[in-house]
């Protein structure tokens, strides 16, 4: 980041080649599926960087600040087009997917399967979800990265793993959260 705020566009090109994928991964999972919308929001993030790589905070990683930034990106998009209720009580959750009869399911298909399901999952719940279990953040960077204080975080992730495995009942035997 020191080199793209000297004007180094080879470093930008570095960052966007190695961040691109997981964070266009992270935004289509953040906005409902939204290929079209994760595309924007890429771009979008990654003009930020040009246009403004000094509001770089240094005193994160690089790739947790990157997060922070997307993540308040999705959560003022959430507040804009109130696209999501801020909190969803489990009961109204109705499911989306008619897979509870199938037979024996591959571990792709389980994966998949809760991947489909965090759609339903309040925002807050989905990007404390995604960060630690698909991105691999520490309990400690998720917190920073969404502002939040480390039990948070934990609560967090124990009630939407304890919703996933309640909409997933089925599949408890294969499962281990």
């Amino acid at each position: 980041m020191q080199r793209i705020v000297s004007g180094d566009l080879a470093a930008f090109s570095e960052l966007y080649l190695r961040y691109k994928d997981r964070m266009y991964y992270y935004l289509y999972r953040m906005l409902g599926n939204s290929a079209e919308q994760a595309n924007d929001f890429l771009q979008e993030l990654f003009m930020k960087i040009i246009e403004r790589p000094e509001s770089y905070d240094s005193s994160y990683s690089f790739k947790t600040w990157l997060y922070s930034v997307a993540n308040n990106m999705c959560k003022n998009e959430f507040r804009r087009c109130v696209v999501r209720q801020e909190y969803r009580e489990f009961e109204s959750l109705q499911p989306k997917l008619d897979f509870m009869n199938e037979p024996r399911i591959e571990p792709e298909k389980i994966i998949e399967k809760i991947f489909m399901t965090l759609d339903d999952l309040g925002e807050e719940h989905r990007s404390a979800f995604l960060l630690r279990f698909r991105e691999g953040f520490s309990i400690r960077e998720v917190a920073e990265i969404l502002s939040l204080p480390e039990g948070t975080v934990k609560s967090r992730l124990f009630y939407a793993k304890k919703m996933i495995s309640e909409r997933l009942n089925y599949l408890k035997s294969e499962i281990e959260f």
